[in-house]
C-alpha cells in the first residue's frame, strides 16, 4: 500500500536582477533619506578624490617644469671660513668649472649689495623695496633657462652700458609692465635703461627679486671687483652627481670647503614632498568624513530594518528564508553606498578638474583614487549593513507580523 507523501516546496533563488529590485525598495519608498546617506558618503570619497587628484595634478605641472628646465642644472656658491666669515669665489671660478667635461653650460651673477635700486629719484634712500642688484654673464639665459615677458635679453652691447633686465617679481613692484626704451630705473645712484622684464624662473627663484645688469657695466658704473656669487653650471644628466662631486674643488681649489653646491630642482622636489605630506593630512580627514558617512548608513539601514518588521514578516511567511532577507537588507547598503560613492568619485572629479584649470595644471584623477574610492564605498556599505542584515534574518515571520 502506497503513503502519498507531501511534496517538500523549496524556496525559490533570486537572480542578481531581483536582488537589486529588492534592494531598491527601501531606497524608493524614503527617497530623503537615503539622498541624506548617500550624501554622507558622497562627501567623504569626494574629498578623497579631490585631495588626491590636486596633489596628482600639481605634481604633474611640476613633472613638467622640471622636464623642462632639466634637472642637471648645479649652483655654486661661496659657503664659510674655519673662522664662520663669508668666503669668497675666485674671479676665474666660471672659465675653470667650463673645463669641466661634461659640463655644457656655465654663468654667474654677482650680488652687488650697495646698488640700491629706485623707480625714481624721489623716493627715500631706506626704501629699497627688498630688491637685489645682480652682475650677470650673457650666457645666463640659456644656462638657467630664462624666459622673457616682454622685451629683450642683454647682449654684447647693453651688456656694457647702462641696459637693466627686471625679474618678474621686481617689475611689480616697480610699478613696470613692459620694457620700452623710455623707462629708466636708478641703480646705485645711476640711471639704467630697461630692456627686458623675465618670466618667474622655478630654477632661480632669487633672479625674480634682482635687477639684471651686464657684467662689464657692473666693473664700468658701479665699481664691480668681478667676483661672483652664484655659479649656474649645466651638465649632462649621466653626469650630474659626477660633476657635482668635483666643483667644489674646481671653482675654489686652494679652499673646496668654503663652496656650497646644490641643486635647485632639489628644492622643488621637496616642495613635492611637504605638499604629498599635506595631502596625506587632507587624505585622513575625507576618511573621517566617509567613516561618518558609514555611521550614517548604519544608522539609515537600522531604522529601516524596525520600520518595515511587518515586511520582513510578511516575506518570511509567503516563504523568503533568512538569507533572502539577509541578502535584501545587505544589497540595499551596498546600493545606498555605490550611489554615494558614484556621486563622490563624480564631485571629486569635477573638483579637480575645476581647480586645475584655474590653476592651468593638467588635469590628472588617478585610476586608483576612483577604483579605491569605489572601492571603499562598497566596503563600508558592506560593514554598515551587516548588522541591520543579520538582525532583520532573525526575526520570526510571527514575531514581526505581531509588531504593531
Amino acid at each position: 500500500m502506497s503513503r502519498n507523501r507531501p511534496e517538500r516546496l523549496t524556496p525559490g533563488r533570486l537572480r542578481p536582477r531581483d536582488i537589486v529590485r529588492v534592494g531598491s525598495v527601501g531606497l524608493r519608498t524614503r527617497p530623503l533619506r537615503a539622498f541624506l546617506s548617500a550624501l554622507g558618503i558622497a562627501i567623504g570619497i569626494a574629498a578623497m578624490v579631490s585631495v588626491v587628484g590636486i596633489s596628482a595634478s600639481s605634481r604633474a605641472e611640476l613633472d613638467n617644469t622640471l622636464a623642462k628646465l632639466g634637472t642637471n642644472l648645479l649652483t655654486v656658491g661661496p659657503g664659510r671660513t674655519l673662522f664662520g666669515d663669508n668666503a669668497q669665489l675666485p674671479t676665474e671660478s666660471v672659465p675653470m668649472i667650463n673645463r669641466i667635461g661634461p659640463v655644457e653650460k656655465v654663468a654667474a651673477t654677482a650680488l652687488l649689495s650697495d646698488a640700491k635700486v629706485y623707480r625714481s629719484d624721489l623716493i627715500p634712500r631706506g626704501e629699497s623695496g627688498g630688491i637685489a642688484t645682480r652682475a650677470v654673464n650673457l650666457e645666463l639665459r640659456d644656462t638657467v633657462g630664462l624666459e622673457l615677458a616682454s622685451g629683450s635679453w642683454l647682449n654684447a652691447a647693453t651688456g656694457r652700458y647702462p641696459a637693466v633686465v627686471l625679474g618678474a617679481t621686481t617689475a611689480q613692484r616697480l610699478g613696470i609692465g613692459s620694457a620700452n626704451p623710455d623707462v629708466r630705473i636708478q641703480i646705485g645712484g645711476r640711471w639704467f635703461a630697461v630692456v627686458g622684464i623675465l618670466a618667474p624662473a622655478p630654477l632661480a627663484p632669487e633672479l625674480d627679486l634682482s635687477a639684471l645688469i651686464g657684467w662689464d657695466a657692473a666693473a664700468s658704473y658701479l665699481g664691480f671687483d668681478g667676483h661672483p656669487t652664484t655659479v649656474y653650471a649645466r651638465t649632462l644628466d649621466s653626469a650630474v652627481e659626477a660633476v657635482r662631486g668635483v666643483l667644489g674643488a674646481t671653482a675654489n681649489p686652494d679652499a673646496p670647503n668654503e663652496v656650497e653646491v646644490s641643486r635647485p630642482s632639489d628644492a622643488l622636489a621637496a616642495r613635492q614632498a611637504t605638499d604629498a605630506a599635506f595631502s596625506g593630512l587632507l587624505l585622513g580627514l575625507g576618511a573621517v568624513a566617509l567613516l561618518v558617512g558609514g555611521v550614517g548608513v548604519a544608522n539609515t539601514m537600522v531604522i529601516s530594518v524596525l520600520e518595515r518588521r511587518a515586511e520582513i514578516g510578511l516575506r518570511r511567511s509567503l516563504g523568503a528564508t533568512r538569507g533572502q532577507v539577509r541578502t535584501q537588507f545587505l544589497a540595499e547598503s551596498l546600493l545606498l553606498s555605490a550611489i554615494g560613492g558614484v556621486g563622490g568619485v563624480l564631485l571629486g572629479s569635477g573638483v579637480t578638474a575645476g581647480y586645475a584649470l584655474s590653476q592651468s595644471w593638467p588635469t590628472v584623477v588617478p585610476v586608483w583614487a576612483v577604483g579605491g574610492g569605489v572601492g571603499a564605498t562598497l566596503l563600508i556599505g558592506a560593514l554598515a549593513g551587516l548588522y541591520p542584515a543579520i538582525r532583520a534574518a532573525r526575526l520570526a515571520p510571527t514575531e514581526a507580523l505581531a509588531t504593531p
